[in-house]
């Protein structure tokens, strides 16, 4: 009964070691898997190329939307305009926001778009740049200079309904699309040119 016994700890000592060891061998395969598959992608990741963006400043490219309008369409909402606490503050394409530029923000036109804004409220329009983001306040689609929102007629209410018509519109393949506002101006100059026409005759 005793050798019995004595034989079946022995086994089981055995059997305890076995099993520490395939443990052991285990653990050692699974680390030796994660180093080569960290060197793998370690140098597997930096080959891949850069994703290419329209907006290319480190800034911009942290702030590009996730859908930007390259369309040229006109929309309609209300403007802004950035406060003192914004002057010289970086804007997304890596220059400072200087009051009296006509730099604008938009949450969606590439950076670089121009367009005209027009307040709703009295006609005044001004032409603008895309240079940063924002504003991130529902209904509002610009943010203006102050010196474009006191062109504009819209700083004594801090807010005006406008309406924005792109002219150029960057395009991811790096060329430039004429907008809405381009296509208003010239029905507009090529109606003037047939009532010339007309009244020659």
């Amino acid at each position: 009964m005793k050798n019995n016994l004595h034989t079946t700890e022995n086994r089981l000592a055995g059997d305890v070691a076995h099993v520490r060891l395939r443990r052991g061998r285990g653990s050692a395969l699974q680390t030796l898997l994660f180093l080569v598959l960290s060197c793998f992608l370690g140098t597997a990741l930096p080959a891949q190329p850069p994703a290419s963006s329209a907006d290319a400043s480190p800034a911009s490219v942290k702030a590009a939307p996730r859908h930007l309008d390259r369309s040229g369409k006109s929309r309609k909402g209300k403007a802004s305009y950035y406060g003192r606490e914004f002057y010289k503050k970086e804007m997304a394409d890596g220059t400072p926001m200087n009051p009296q530029s006509n730099a604008a923000a938009s949450k969606t036109l590439p950076l670089g778009t121009k367009a005209r804004v027009t307040n709703l409220k009295n006609g005044n329009s001004e032409v603008v740049e895309i240079r940063d983001r924002g504003p991130y306040v529902k209904d509002r689609i610009v943010d203006l200079s102050p010196k474009t929102a006191d062109k504009l007629g819209l700083k004594k209410d801090g807010v005006a309904p406008v309406e924005v018509k792109p002219m150029e519109v960057p395009q991811a393949n790096g060329t430039v699309k004429p907008g809405a506002g381009v296509q208003e101006s010239e029905r507009g100059r090529s109606s003037v040119d047939v009532q010339d026409s007309h009244s020659l005759h």
